[in-house]
């Protein structure tokens, strides 16, 4: 297991870590406004998955956290927003999103992330 960091400083570390990695997990942060700034067309998820992909990771969970949060409630809603527009994003990058796995999470508590 490698952890590649998500934060823009750690950039190399991230490309040498995922270079050598079978497979990844793509962690988004679900929150209003985080979300969205990760999507944007220079958001650090649109990023993390095109390297992901060109250095030839094809096996990816997609892990949607922090759904603990006020501003997301565990809402489906939320997480159905959230799948499709990554998937639309993924199957321009390479991926083909009906096969792979889309996962609620909140790693603050815990769900989802050991039993389902």
């Amino acid at each position: 297991i490698i952890d590649a960091p998500g934060h823009r400083d750690f950039i190399k570390n991230m490309i040498t870590g995922t270079s050598q990695a079978d497979a990844a997990l793509l962690v988004i942060d679900a929150t209003t406004g985080g979300f969205e700034a990760g999507i944007l067309p220079n958001g650090q998820t649109r990023e993390h998955a095109l390297l992901t992909y060109t250095l030839g990771v094809k096996q990816m969970i997609v892990a949607v956290n922090k759904f603990d949060d006020k501003s997301v409630l565990y809402a489906e809603s939320r997480f159905d927003e959230i799948k499709k527009e990554v998937s639309v994003y993924l199957k321009k990058v390479g991926y083909d999103p009906d096969k792979l796995p889309f996962v609620p999470v909140s790693g603050w508590i815990g769900d989802n992330m050991i039993e389902p």
